[in-house]
C-alpha cells in the first residue's frame, strides 16, 4: 500500500474517531446539557398562559418577552399550513430521519445559495437548544448538537409529532410565536381555518420576520408568499392554475395583536394575575420547581362573561364622558385654582415620572429636570375619543395637572348566590391609567351606601322592622359626639325606617345608630365577612369610612344571597400547558350564612323603595324590572359617588370619583343617583336587552317558606299592594299615593352624604312652638280599617301564590 493512501486512511479514521468522540462527548453533555428524551417529549419552550373566560374566550395572556405563544394539536392545524411548511422549507421531510445529507451537501457547495440544509426537525432541534452561538467553533458544536436532538427527535415522535412542535415554537416576528398566535394576530383565525394564501403568507415569513411581516412590509411579504405558492404547486399540493390565481391576490390581514393593554377586561387580568401566583405558591411541577405564569403555558379558566364585560365597559364610555365635561367645566379647573393648595401632589406626581427618572438617570441636576417640566413638547394624552388618545402640545406639568383632572370609576358586576364575578372595570383606560379602584385594597369612602348594612342589623339583631318607627333627629352619642354634625336636614318628625332608607335619611340613621351601638355595628361587619378593620366610631352610620367596592360587593351579596355573605370569586380552575388540571376552586367554599333568609328577604323589599320612590326614584320602572333593590352613596363634597344595586340574577356596583378627593363636581351631577347610578343602569338595560345571557325581567327574589307567618307583624310584601275603590288588592308594585309609607311616602330627598347635610330636605321651621301633633307625625300604615283590610289582601295574595 503507497504511503499516500495509507496517509489518507489515517487521517480519514483519524477523522471519524474524532467525529464520533465528538458526538459522544456531545450527547453527554461536556459542550453543554443536552435536553433528555423525557424533556425531549414535554419541550421546555416557553409558552404563554392564558386567561380563558366562562365561555371559552380568550381573554388575554401573560408571557415574557420570547414566550408570546400558545400551543395547538396537529388535528387543529389547517393542511394548508402542513403543505406549505414541507413544501417549502424540507422537501424530503417524509423521507429522511432527521438530517437530509443531501440538502446538507448542497448547502455547502453553495453556500446556502439555493437553500439551507437544514430539515424541519434540525430546525426545531435548535429551537430546543436556545442558543446563540458566537463564532465558528460554538456554532460548529450547537450544529453537531443539533443533529444528535434530530435524530432523537425522529426516533421518539411521529412526523405529525414533529411538525406540531416545530409550529407551536416558530417565531413570526414582533413577540409573536408559534402557528396559533399568528394565526389569531395576523387574520383573527384559528390555524385550523387558515386558507391557502393564509398559510402560504405565515410560512413565507419564517424565512424572515421582519422582512416578509405583511404590516411592516407588505410588497415582500407579497412576493414570498407567492414563492411559497409557487413550491407548492411544484410539490403537487395545488395545481399550477390554482397557484396562478392565488398569486394574483393582493395580501390582506386583519392584525390585532394582544397585549396587556387589549383584550378583555384588562384591569381584572393584573389582579387575576396576582390571585393566580397566590394560589399556586405551595404547587408543585412534577420536576419540583415551582409553576411560572409567565412561561409554563397555564390555562386559568374564569368566570367573566364576555358579554357582560363588553357591556360594562359600554356603559362605563356612554357616561364618563358627560361627567367628565360637567368636571372640566368648573371655574376652578378652567382657572387651575383647584391646584393652588396642593402643590405637593403636583411635585409627588414630577418626580414619580418616567421623565423624572430617566433624566435622572442621564445625571441631569434636579433643577434642570424641573426646567423640562414647564416646557412644551408634543405628546400623546388620554382622551374620549375611539382610540382613547390624541396628540397635542403641552408642558409635561399640564399634563401630570391634566390626567389627575380625569375622574375614575370602578365597576363590578357578580352573581349574588355564588359570588362569581361576571364583569370588572377598574378605571377608564387600562393603558393609560393602571391603578385598579376595583379591587380589595383601593379603598374610598362609601358614603351612604352603609346604611343597609346597617338597618340590616336592626332587623337582625335588635327587633327592628320595615315599619319600625325612627326619629329623624341629630343624636348626642356623648362627649359631644353629635350624629350628623348639623341639625339643618333633620325633619324632628318619626317615619318608618323603610322610609327613611328610601329617603336616606341621615338622622333617622344616627337614631338606628344609637339603638345599635357603634361597636355592635363593627362586629356585625365582621360578622358579614368585610375584611377592613373600621373603627366603631357612631359617623360611621353615615358611611363615614373607607372600603373597597370588592369589600362592598362582598357586603352587598347577603341582600339577594339569602342571607348570605358570599366573597367574589373569578377563577374556576387552573390547568398545565398539557390540559392537567393542578387546581380547582370550590366556590362554595367562600359562603357563609350572615343573617336570616327572612331578614335578606325583608331588606331586598324595603330596598327596593330606593329604586322606585327613593334617591334612585324610578330606576326599576325605566328598566322593566319585576324586582330590584339597591341604594345611592355620596360622601363629602361629592368626592365619591356610588351606586350598589342588584336583582335577584346579579349584582352590581359602581364607584365613580377623582384620585385626588379635592378634584370633584360640586354640582348636581356629582350625587350618587345621577354619577354612579346611570352606568348600573346603562348595564342592565343591555343585559336585560339581550335574552341569550338568561337574565330575566320578571325575576323574583326566593320568598322565605315561612314567611307568611309573618302576616301579624309588618309584612315587607304589603308594599307591593294598593288599595283600589272597589276594595280589591292589585299587584302594581310602588308608584302610588296610597302604597305603604315604607316605600317613601315623604317628600323625597337628594342622596345624603355622611357629614354635611345639605343634600337632604332640610326641615321646615317650626314658629309656632307646638309640638306636632299626631296628624303631622308619619304612620307606618294607617287607620286600623286600611291595615285590615291591606292584610286580608296579603292573605288572598299568599294564597294565590301556593296555588301557583
Amino acid at each position: 500500500m503507497k504511503k499516500s493512501v495509507r496517509i489518507f486512511w489515517r487521517i480519514f479514521l483519524v477523522g471519524v474517531g474524532a467525529l464520533v468522540l465528538l458526538i459522544l462527548l456531545a450527547n453527554f453533555g461536556v459542550f453543554g446539557k443536552m435536553p433528555s428524551l423525557e424533556e425531549l417529549e414535554n419541550p421546555s419552550i416557553q409558552q404563554a398562559s392564558e386567561v380563558i373566560a366562562m365561555d371559552g374566550t380568550l381573554m388575554g395572556k401573560y408571557y415574557t418577552e420570547r414566550g408570546n405563544r400558545s400551543n395547538v394539536k396537529y388535528r387543529d392545524i389547517s393542511m394548508n399550513v402542513v403543505n406549505a411548511l414541507v413544501a417549502t422549507e424540507d422537501e424530503r421531510f417524509y423521507d429522511h430521519s432527521g438530517i437530509d445529507f443531501r440538502s446538507t451537501l448542497r448547502a455547502v457547495m453553495t453556500g446556502g445559495g439555493q437553500g439551507g440544509g437544514s430539515t424541519i426537525t434540525q430546525q426545531l432541534a435548535k429551537a430546543l437548544l436556545d442558543q446563540g452561538s458566537k463564532n465558528m467553533l460554538e456554532r460548529g458544536i450547537e450544529k453537531l448538537k443539533e443533529w444528535i436532538i434530530a435524530v432523537k427527535l425522529e426516533r421518539n415522535f411521529t412526523k405529525e409529532e414533529i411538525i406540531t412542535l416545530y409550529l407551536n415554537a416558530v417565531p413570526f416576528g414582533n413577540n409573536i410565536y408559534g402557528i396559533r398566535n399568528a394565526a389569531r394576530t395576523f387574520f383573527k383565525v384559528e390555524p385550523d381555518r387558515l386558507t391557502v394564501e393564509q398559510a402560504a403568507l405565515l410560512v413565507g415569513m419564517l424565512k424572515g420576520n421582519t422582512l416578509y411581516n405583511p404590516i411592516r412590509n407588505p410588497v415582500a411579504s407579497r412576493d414570498r408568499r407567492n414563492i411559497v405558492l409557487g413550491q407548492m404547486a411544484v410539490n403537487n399540493k395545488i395545481s399550477e392554475a390554482e397557484a396562478a390565481r392565488l398569486k394574483a391576490l393582493p395580501v390582506k390581514t386583519n392584525y390585532s395583536k394582544l397585549d396587556e393593554n387589549t383584550g378583555y377586561a384588562p384591569y381584572f387580568r393584573e389582579v387575576l394575575k396576582d390571585e393566580v401566583r397566590r394560589a399556586l405558591k405551595d404547587v408543585e411541577k412534577p420536576n419540583g420547581d415551582s409553576y411560572d405564569i409567565y412561561k409554563d403555558g397555564l390555562k386559568i379558566y374564569t368566570t367573566i362573561n364576555p358579554r357582560m364585560q363588553e357591556y360594562a365597559e359600554e356603559a362605563v364610555a356612554a357616561h364618563m364622558p358627560k361627567l367628565q365635561a360637567a368636571l372640566v367645566a368648573q371655574a376652578k379647573i378652567k382657572n387651575g385654582s383647584v391646584w393652588k393648595e396642593h402643590d405637593d401632589v403636583l411635585q409627588k406626581q414630577m418626580k414619580s415620572s418616567d421623565r423624572w427618572k430617566n433624566l435622572a438617570e442621564d445625571g441631569l441636576p434636579d433643577k434642570d429636570i424641573k426646567a423640562t417640566f414647564y416646557k412644551k413638547v408634543p405628546m400623546k394624552i388620554f382622551a374620549w375619543n375611539t382610540k382613547r388618545e390624541k396628540d397635542t402640545i403641552m408642558t409635561p406639568m399640564d399634563s401630570i395637572k391634566y390626567h389627575r383632572q380625569m375622574l375614575q370609576t370602578a365597576f363590578m358586576v357578580s352573581d349574588p348566590v355564588t359570588g362569581e364575578v361576571r364583569a370588572w372595570v377598574g378605571g377608564i383606560n387600562f393603558k393609560t391609567y393602571k391603578f385598579d379602584h376595583a379591587n380589595l385594597n383601593t379603598k374610598r369612602q362609601v358614603g351612604s351606601t352603609i346604611k343597609p348594612l346597617l338597618y340590616m342589623k336592626a332587623m337582625e339583631e335588635n327587633g327592628f322592622t320595615p315599619e319600625t318607627m325612627v326619629l329623624d333627629q341629630q343624636q348626642n352619642f356623648g362627649n359631644n359626639q353629635l350624629v350628623p354634625a348639623t341639625s339643618k336636614s333633620c325633619t324632628g318628625r318619626e317615619m318608618t325606617m323603610a322610609t327613611a332608607l328610601a329617603q336616606s335619611r341621615n338622622c333617622a340613621s344616627a337614631f338606628i345608630m344609637k339603638a345599635v351601638g357603634p361597636k355592635a355595628f363593627v362586629d356585625f361587619l365582621g360578622r358579614i365577612n368585610i375584611p377592613t378593620k373600621i373603627e366603631a366610631y357612631p359617623s360611621i352610620a353615615l358611611g363615614a369610612v373607607d372600603l373597597s367596592l370588592f369589600e362592598m360587593m362582598w357586603g352587598y351579596s347577603v341582600f339577594a344571597g339569602r342571607g348570605f355573605s358570599t366573597r367574589p370569586v373569578f377563577i374556576t380552575r387552573i390547568e398545565d400547558r398539557n390540559g392537567n388540571i393542578i387546581k380547582r376552586f370550590d366556590l362554595g367554599a367562600n359562603r357563609k350564612e350572615a343573617v336570616s333568609e327572612v331578614t335578606s328577604y325583608n331588606m331586598t323589599r324595603m330596598m327596593q323603595g330606593t329604586v322606585d320612590r327613593g334617591t334612585a326614584a324610578g330606576l326599576r320602572a325605566r328598566l322593566g324590572a319585576a324586582e330590584m333593590g339597591g341604594k345611592t352613596g355620596t360622601t363629602n363634597d361629592n368626592a365619591d359617588a356610588w351606586f350598589m344595586g342588584y336583582s335577584p340574577q346579579l349584582l352590581g356596583g359602581v364607584w365613580i370619583g377623582c384620585d385626588d378627593r379635592f378634584i370633584r363636581i360640586e354640582n348636581g351631577l356629582g350625587y350618587g343617583g345621577q354619577a354612579a347610578m346611570p352606568i348600573w343602569e346603562n348595564f342592565f338595560r343591555k343585559v336585560y336587552a339581550d335574552k341569550t345571557l338568561g337574565i330575566e325581567k320578571d325575576a323574583h327574589f326566593a320568598q322565605p317558606a315561612d314567611f307568611t307567618n309573618m302576616l301579624n307583624s309588618a309584612d315587607p310584601m304589603a308594599v307591593e299592594i294598593d288599595v283600589d275603590p272597589a276594595g280589591e288588592g292589585v299587584d302594581q308594585g310602588v308608584g302610588n299615593a296610597n302604597d305603604y309609607e315604607m316605600y317613601g311616602g315623604d317628600t323625597i330627598g337628594s342622596e345624603s352624604t355622611p357629614f354635611k347635610d345639605n343634600d337632604e330636605p332640610a326641615a321646615k321651621k317650626d314658629t309656632t312652638g307646638k309640638k306636632p301633633t299626631k296628624k303631622e307625625t308619619d304612620k307606618p300604615i294607617g287607620s286600623k280599617v286600611e291595615e285590615k283590610k291591606k292584610k286580608g289582601f296579603l292573605k288572598d295574595l299568599f294564597k294565590k301564590r301556593e296555588k301557583n
